[in-house]
């Protein structure tokens, strides 16, 4: 479960408050947030994260309200619990793609399972790549292997950044498809940020800023 309750947030050296509507996702619901460019979608985005500390409310991931969490105590729990896709692209240069699957679980403090891991390259078409650098796969791979990083640790919740917005009717689909599926394949919450008008049909939860 998902519940907000009167979140606002401040950003320093401005006056203005932004309030954000309260959400409340019930079990394997997900939910489309969309508004235009500068209202707020990322920072929204970045308050479910636990990236950012609202001004005023509250936010609670399976019971536990992640605002009232000590900073070491917030890190570990976003760790374990929320998968993020951002715009930009977060895979580490250095390592390769299985490389990169590994390290992700080493940080959550997940054990690593390599059938699972195998499993989760074929799902997303990355297993002919798997020890390929990040400069020498295509863009279509990174960003499966975005995807792929938001979901290998099993979070509760995967948040998603404008995911589809760069891309043609066909590739946005299927990215929409591929996130659907990771999150309902791992029993996670999926939420979407985005002012693209165009997966709306995706969603039987929406939300507009």
């Amino acid at each position: 479960m998902i519940q907000t309750q009167n979140l606002t947030f401040k950003y320093k050296n401005q006056k203005t408050t932004i309030g954000f509507p309260d959400i409340h996702l019930k079990e394997n619901e997900h939910l489309l947030i969309l508004g235009k460019s500068g209202i707020g979608k990322t920072t929204l985005l970045h308050l479910l994260a636990g990236l950012l500390k609202p001004e005023t409310g509250n936010l609670t991931i399976n019971n536990t309200n992640i605002n009232t969490l000590s900073s070491s105590k917030l890190d570990k729990f976003r760790g374990k619990n929320v998968g993020l896709v951002f715009q930009q692209k977060h895979a580490i240069q250095s390592l390769s793609v299985i490389e990169n699957l590994q390290a992700r679980l080493f940080f959550s403090n997940k054990k690593e399972n390599q059938n699972k891991l195998n499993d989760l390259l074929e799902q997303l078409n990355l297993t002919t790549c798997k020890n390929n650098k990040i400069n020498q796969i295509s863009e279509g791979q990174l960003q499966r292997l975005g995807i792929a990083l938001s979901v290998v640790h099993n979070p509760q919740v995967i948040l998603a950044d404008e995911p589809t917005s760069s891309l043609d009717d066909e590739n946005c689909e299927a990215v929409i498809n591929l996130l659907k599926q990771q999150a309902e394949k791992n029993k996670a919450h999926l939420i979407v940020i985005t002012h693209d008008q165009r997966i709306k049909s995706f969603f039987e939860n929406t939300m507009t800023l």
